[in-house]
């Protein structure tokens, strides 16, 4: 490595740490408040705060109990230096993972089939459901067949659909607060918009990425 490409790489790697730090601080506060807020809501076992969900409390703490798996576990995975000291930890915290993950989305297929909702809320959740299924086992898949990076990009990918109850909980008030009615469709849309926009993100930021690391040789390079 020449010394400019050097320096140029060691100038840049402050701003990547800050920027990763940045990113994950804000997960980890988006998806705190999240958990929060569905503990507030359903902690009373009432019919008052279950609502349509009280007759099938047991198929909703399910999906709870799996998709808290999947938020908690998720941002552990994602930390560079403990899989390689504890490769052991970071492949029972995948399994567990997944485990939370496939509980889910079983509890998922339960809420679906008894719910009372319209036909398009009903399959945007299990169109959101089968999106981390298949984002999931693809991760899988490919980190038993040794592609390290191709599980990295899919378990991200993962990780962005798990974060889709988050997402539309801030969605919802904002839609809200606009002025316009939560209709079925704007609900189906939002529940749509809360993974389908921020994988759409992740690979338009993951090009920026890809060519912003890449204009470093090229800086470096002489001219000739």
């Amino acid at each position: 490595m020449s010394d400019a490409l050097h320096a140029e790489v060691e100038r840049r790697a402050p701003l990547q740490r800050l920027a990763w730090a940045l990113l994950w601080l804000a997960l980890a506060a988006l998806s705190l408040h999240f958990l929060l807020a569905v503990h507030g809501q359903y902690r009373h076992l009432d019919p008052e705060h279950y609502t349509m969900y009280w007759s099938r409390r047991g198929w909703l703490w399910l999906h709870i109990t799996g998709g808290v798996l999947g938020i908690v576990l998720g941002p552990l995975q994602f930390l560079t230096r403990w899989p390689r000291a504890w490769p052991w930890l970071h492949r029972w915290f995948g399994r567990c993972y997944i485990s939370g993950m496939l509980l889910a989305c079983a509890a998922a297929v339960g809420l679906i089939s008894t719910s009372p909702a319209p036909a398009p809320i009903t399959t945007a959740f299990a169109g959101t459901a089968l999106a981390w299924l298949m984002t999931a086992l693809v991760a899988m898949i490919s980190i038993r067949r040794g592609k390290v990076a191709r599980h990295r990009r899919w378990m991200t990918r993962a990780y962005l659909v798990t974060l889709a109850p988050v997402v539309f909980r801030l969605l919802l008030p904002a839609w809200i607060a606009s002025g316009r009615a939560p209709s079925p469709d704007a609900i189906a849309l939002l529940l749509w918009s809360s993974w389908v926009v921020p994988l759409l993100l992740h690979g338009v930021l993951s090009s920026a990425w890809t060519r912003w690391r890449g204009r470093a040789p090229s800086m470096a390079a002489p001219a000739g």
